[in-house]
């Protein structure tokens, strides 16, 4: 029986010791840009054509309902340095950055958008930067070609990111970077925290900066995010937080909290008695104020987080030894040759 287009493409994540450290990979998630896709391979070709760099272009079909899966087939069979990889249904740009990650072959890992906003001829610059001492550097769309409402709301989610996670970036949302391989090979990203990278570069020790890069108005398909992408990037910010600050102390969190609650409940609980030694009345209800159900409230919630931070205590320990993983990473080991003479 003959194999479907996506079965004959059907590949396998190549093993590590399989990387080639003088490749560059290009990593494209794709969904619904049939109009585009195409002539996002020319440009892509046209830009990478003359540059002195073996390079590799990775599709990552996200579950594309219309002709795109077709088109890249067609690119993968004609072009040797193309690799197409199909999602059976829509798992998000996240999940389709993993991948393309996971099936790639370079040590250094160039994503960029399908829709012809990115320019591809700005790769080589990144991938030149990166070579010149960083791990990460990402692209940064000072004159970005959108509509204002989704400008001005990215310029505030990009302060915030900066705020809260101590990495400085203008421009988190731009999908064009570079990276090094090594920097980023145990991220495991989810939700939506493919924009969050840089952050997980700089907790592994990474080096990171950003460049300026063009920018382009799209002419085709249209914008796969909506205003519910602000939520999203908050709350997964919020845990990106969880993980940059706590993740290897995470009862310091709930401790915290927990501590700080019957702390708290203390003064409800004394004002209680103090009101009802002032009445004069000893045989007073306690229950005829608010404040002894804000007490008993305050120390149940402080008790269960104390409690919740010991179990998240328990499970990292668990992951970290289970898996025989360090809560550190060695960049080099300096010592004397004692065999030498």
């Amino acid at each position: 029986m003959p194999r479907s287009s996506a079965e004959a493409f059907m590949i396998e994540p190549d093993p590590v010791a399989l990387h080639d450290p003088d490749l560059v990979s290009i990593l494209v998630p794709v969904y619904n840009e049939a109009e585009s896709i195409l002539a996002c391979y020319e440009e892509l070709t046209t830009a990478l054509r003359q540059w002195d760099r073996p390079y590799e272009v990775v599709f990552v079909n996200d579950g594309s309902t219309d002709g795109t899966g077709k088109s890249l087939d067609d690119l993968a069979r004609k072009d040797a340095r193309v690799r197409v990889v199909h999602f059976r249904t829509n798992y998000g740009q996240t999940a389709a950055v993993t991948a393309a990650i996971d099936y790639s072959r370079g040590s250094i890992l160039v994503p960029m958008d399908a829709d012809l906003q990115n320019d591809p001829a700005d790769i080589p610059a990144l991938v030149g930067k990166l070579e010149n001492g960083f791990d990460v550097v990402s692209g940064w769309r000072k004159n970005r070609q959108d509509p204002l409402s989704r400008v001005v709301t990215s310029r505030c989610a990009n302060w915030l990111i900066s705020l809260v996670s101590g990495v400085p970036l203008h421009d988190y949302g731009c999908s064009l970077k570079a990276y090094r391989r090594d920097v980023i090979a145990d991220v495991r990203l989810y939700g939506e925290m493919h924009r969050f990278i840089p952050i997980y570069a700089r907790m592994s020790g990474g080096t990171v900066t950003e460049m300026v890069v063009g920018h382009r108005p799209r002419k085709k398909g249209r914008s796969k995010y909506g205003f519910e992408r602000v939520f999203k990037v908050v709350l997964d910010l919020l845990v990106v937080k969880f993980f940059l600050s706590f993740a290897a102390k995470p009862i310091y969190v709930f401790g915290g909290f927990g501590i700080l609650c019957l702390l708290a409940s203390l003064l409800p609980a004394g004002l209680a008695v103090f009101y009802k030694l002032s009445s004069g009345d000893l045989h007073k209800d306690f229950v005829e104020t608010p404040l002894p159900i804000v007490a008993a409230t305050l120390a149940l919630v402080g008790s269960l987080a104390t409690l919740q931070g010991i179990i998240a205590e328990v499970l990292m320990r668990t992951y970290f030894e289970s898996q025989g993983r360090r809560p550190y990473r060695v960049k080099a080991l300096v010592e004397l040759d004692s065999k030498r003479e």
